[in-house]
């Protein structure tokens, strides 16, 4: 893509209604503008890294066994009176009543529906077990929307809903998830930290937060320094197979928010020099809650003795739009934006610093060429601007590799190749820099 064409309105001040670094860096970048308050549209550079980000969630997803659908926005309320959440679920849902004076939502989450989905169409043990899952808009009316889309109204999210026979069941299903998030959060360039979360009326210990550590995070959080050196990614994992031991090593280390806290059980079971106290950010929840939808929904299956029982679910989301900003905040530096290569809306920024010149303008639509022969996704800034703006602006979108063409490099046969994080620069020759780019 050549900048000069690209829809990329970057801001050189940082709007005053911006609070922390993912918000600022976000409007800066042309990357969100705002609609209305905690409503963002998603402009081109914007939407690039949402759809990369939404992809590796739905890869891991199908991966784990999972399969997508798609429900709408909007739901009946008959759904969810009949789960006794219509009335109890509070303001933060949106009513609305249709033309037909038929009372609807906007839909803040999914398990009356799905419910649903399931109870008319699977009656037998046989059917079972299922994941079913989509990526769709939701909407849930704040009372203050604040950090962009951090804590938006409206966000895109990722819901799964499992279905088994019992909770022997159930837990095999929360324990595919619970993988599969490591995995997801890994190969977004993310050290996910799972933690021990409320699980409300249900009890049991089977709910889990994902946190990324980041300086502005909402929660403050406490663990076994050894966690951050876990694998997310793990070896040859296979999915049919126990996960629980996977699932033990995890969790066998303390790993807290300031909510569930215990400060004499921290200093008791993690040595001093391992104890870390930093803030995080959730980017996803896992949750088992039983029979609470299916039993006054009637999602009931024949048992192999043929009685008739509802269903054990679960439920596991993670906050695909939300996690865009998780990403910023936790890769930024006083420049920009460091993005990931996993989720980059561009690999390479192709800067020409000095379009008048023949020979740079020569060299550069070379580059570009190859470049996208390869596969490789390049943003070339072709624009007749000042250098020091064209590096600052690379800098603040954050592509994880510029390679900049001059005059004085050129003269030399070289060109200068600066990767985003750590600002490491070296002059390489032409070929030398396309093979590490396409390698």
């Amino acid at each position: 893509m050549r900048l000069s064409a690209y829809f990329m309105p970057t801001l050189k001040e940082t709007p005053a209604e911006a609070e922390i670094v993912s918000h600022r860096l976000m409007l800066r970048a042309g990357m969100v503008r705002q609609a209305s308050a905690g409503i963002y549209s998603w402009l081109p550079l914007g939407f690039r890294v949402l759809k990369k980000i939404e992809q590796i969630v739905r890869e891991e997803q199908d991966r784990a066994g999972a399969q997508e659908v798609l429900m709408p926005t909007i739901q009946s309320a008959d759904l969810w009176r009949q789960s006794g959440r219509y009335d109890a679920y509070g303001a933060e849902m949106l009513r609305i009543e249709d033309r037909h004076g038929r009372d609807m939502l906007y839909g803040p989450t999914n398990e009356e529906l799905i419910t649903d989905i399931f109870r008319t169409s699977v009656r037998s043990y046989r059917d079972l077990p299922r994941m079913l899952y989509h990526i769709q808009w939701k909407f849930r009316d704040e009372v203050r929307p604040r950090f962009g889309v951090m804590r938006g109204r409206e966000f895109l999210m990722k819901d799964n809903y499992s279905f088994d026979l019992d909770y022997e069941g159930a837990k095999k299903s929360y324990n595919k998830m619970f993988v599969s998030y490591l995995r997801t959060f890994a190969r977004l360039g993310l050290q996910a930290i799972p933690m021990a979360a409320d699980t409300g009326p249900i009890g049991g210990d089977l709910s889990h937060e994902f946190i990324i550590l980041a300086d502005t995070g909402e929660s403050e959080v406490f663990c076994h320094g050894d966690i951050l050196d876990f694998d997310g990614l793990g070896e040859g994992i296979d999915y049919q197979s126990d996960l629980e031991p996977v699932v033990q090593a995890w969790t066998k280390l303390y790993a807290r928010t300031d909510d569930k806290h215990d400060p004499a059980v921290f200093e008791r079971e993690v040595p001093a020099e391992k104890r870390v106290q930093r803030r995080g950010i959730e980017v996803g929840h896992i949750f088992y809650f039983g029979t609470t939808y299916s039993e006054p929904l009637k999602a009931l299956v024949a048992t192999p003795e043929d009685e008739s029982v509802a269903v054990h679910m679960g439920s596991y989301g993670i906050g695909v739009s939300r996690l865009v900003g998780a990403v910023i905040e936790a890769s930024h530096d006083e420049a920009g934006i460091i993005w990931p290569e996993a989720v980059a809306p561009f690999k390479v920024g192709l800067i020409n610093l000095k379009v008048a010149a023949a020979d740079c303008s020569k060299a550069c639509e070379e580059i570009y060429a190859k470049l996208q022969e390869a596969g490789v996704e390049v943003l070339y800034d072709d624009r007749d601007e000042r250098a020091g703006a064209k590096f600052a602006e690379m800098d603040l979108i954050g592509l994880p590799w510029q390679l900049v063409v001059g005059p004085r490099s050129l003269d030399k046969g070289l060109v200068e190749l600066k990767r985003r994080a750590g600002g490491q620069r070296e002059e390489v020759s032409l070929e030398t820099a396309l093979a590490r780019l396409t390698g």
